[in-house]
């Protein structure tokens, strides 16, 4: 499978590999592929945001606008997905849990048939600590823009991550 951009550079996760880094499933999986990642630096990755999601049935009707607590948490998604790349011993010892959300602003509304580039730059990554700057955009149009802080916990015992 190569790039949107033709360029046949493969992706740095396809769809079976993000499934395999993250706890996450449909409907809340919002990762459809990660293009890029550069281990403890950043990562990019896609979401095709289709008209058939179950949130475009309450927001809103006759008008979809994808919730924009759900583009954020598709940011901290590819995050999470950087972080595991970066660190992966912590894959299925740690679960990464969102622990605060600044300087959001919502730019653009983003409706059914939109393509998400998602792009997370790690500002700071220390110990169990993840401070994240993230940036979506549709058609190269900045539609949110935030930055999050997570943190890396120990997953329950029996529990997979």
């Amino acid at each position: 499978m190569s790039d949107p951009s033709g360029a046949g550079v493969p992706p740095a996760m396809e769809i079976r590999t993000v499934l395999r880094v993250l706890p996450h499933r449909y409907p809340f999986l919002l990762v459809d592929r990660i293009l890029e990642i550069e281990p403890r630096k950043r990562a990019v990755g896609l979401k095709n945001v289709s008209g058939n999601e179950e949130f475009f049935q309450g927001h809103f009707p006759g008008n979809p606008v994808m919730p924009g607590v759900l583009i954020v948490e598709a940011l901290a998604q590819v995050g999470g997905c950087l972080v595991f790349a970066s660190e992966p011993s912590f894959k299925g010892r740690k679960a990464m849990y969102l622990a605060g959300i600044d300087n959001a602003r919502f730019r653009r509304p983003v409706i059914p048939g939109d393509q998400l580039i998602l792009t997370v730059d790690v500002v700071a990554l220390r110990g169990t600590f993840v401070k994240v700057r993230g940036e979506a955009r549709v058609e190269g149009q900045l539609a949110v823009e935030t930055e999050l802080m997570s943190i890396l916990v120990d997953l329950p015992e029996g529990m997979v991550g």
